[in-house]
């Protein structure tokens, strides 16, 4: 529980009006008025420190005060980061109490000025020492707060970076496959619609392809939805899939010879992961094997199809450009995804060959 302030105010003036009031040096209208200052100002020592350090000097010289100039030292080193100021004080306020009252009539010897002096100075740089110190505790909580806020604003961030890629990823994946399979339902609707016969049929294969436009556009409406909060930059279109393969081959810009074929039971994510393994092999063959020739040959036998990639020796030395193998790792986690297999590495002649076997699953 906080004590008010109000509160703390009137202990604080009274202790010091207690302090002068039970160690009078004399009751000379001077020194009344110096005392009665010098507590009231105590009352500013939050707005205006330095000034009430000043207001209570005069009082520390004619009564001898000791807690209204303590007072006033504290406050200001609480609020000062001046320490040459704060050592001006202690200096000034040591002489202050060392000196004799110019209303004494007895002005004592040196000796004991210079022990008084030694006296003040310590004490007085206690108060000054504890106002740092409380100062230093209040700098150090304000930036642990501030730390604290920055934390919590970068695990924000990171939430919400995590957030946007996962949907971005999950509209993609939902353009990629859904988008596809209704798209062949109303292809197929539409077709059906123009060779039935029957009235009821040809009714029927319209409100099918009816039903799939309409899913389209919600499809495509739920997709925009979750790409707002995701990258711009990400593509919308369908990735590619076995049938962009022939282009690829041809914009390789190494000689490729492309054998083979797949069934069409062959799913979406299969395809995907076919093309991203012809993709990264050639692009690696362009990269390391320079002058090298390549095969790539699609085959099935039933149960599972694939893809073998296999590259001659490069004619030349290849240039030393960067790789992480990266690609390979990426293409292997696929083939694990999809319950298929990968493997890579050196053949006899000096070339390489990727291979990627995947079971036939249909979308």
């Amino acid at each position: 529980m906080r004590v008010p302030k109000p509160l703390i105010d009137a202990g604080v003036v009274t202790l010091a009006g207690l302090d002068i009031w039970f160690n009078p040096l004399t009751d000379e209208p001077l020194g009344v008025a110096a005392s009665v200052i010098g507590c009231a100002a105590l009352l500013l020592r939050r707005r205006f420190p330095l000034l009430v350090v000043a207001l209570t000097l005069p009082v520390a010289l004619l009564q001898g005060a000791l807690v209204a100039p303590f007072v006033a030292l504290y406050a200001l080193a609480v609020r000062s980061r001046d320490r040459r100021l704060l050592a001006a004080c202690i200096v000034v306020s040591s002489v202050i109490g060392a000196l004799p009252s110019p209303l004494d009539e007895d002005p004592g010897d040196l000796g004991s000025t210079l022990v008084y002096f030694a006296y003040t100075f310590a004490t007085s740089a206690v108060p000054v020492l504890l106002g740092q110190l409380v100062q230093t505790r209040h700098e150090l909580k304000r930036r642990l707060a501030e730390i604290e806020d920055v934390k919590e604003h970068e695990r924000v961030l990171h939430a919400q970076a995590i957030l946007a890629q996962e949907r971005a990823q999950l509209a993609r994946e939902m353009h990629d496959v859904v988008s596809h399979q209704v798209s062949l339902i109303a292809v197929q609707a539409g077709a059906l619609q123009v060779a039935a016969a029957d009235a009821r049929t040809r009714e029927a294969a319209r409100t099918i392809r009816s039903l799939s436009v309409g899913t389209l556009d919600e499809l495509r409406t739920m997709v925009t939805l979750l790409r707002s909060s995701g990258d711009d930059t990400t593509d919308l279109a369908p990735q590619p899939t076995l049938a962009d393969l022939r282009t690829l081959v041809n914009s390789s810009g190494i000689e490729v010879k492309l054998s083979g074929e797949l069934p069409l039971a062959v799913g979406t994510p299969a395809q995907r992961a076919l093309y991203r393994t012809v993709q990264e092999a050639l692009t690696n063959v362009r990269k390391h094997a320079p002058g090298a020739s390549a095969t790539v040959e699609l085959w099935h036998d039933g149960k599972s199809v694939g893809v073998t990639v296999t590259n001659t020796a490069p004619s030349r030395p290849s240039l030393p450009l960067p790789g992480a193998r990266q690609g390979l790792v990426g293409l292997a986690e696929r083939a694990d995804i999809l319950h298929g297999s990968f493997s890579s590495g050196p053949i006899e002649d000096g070339g390489f060959q990727v291979r990627m076997k995947l079971p036939i699953l249909t979308e």
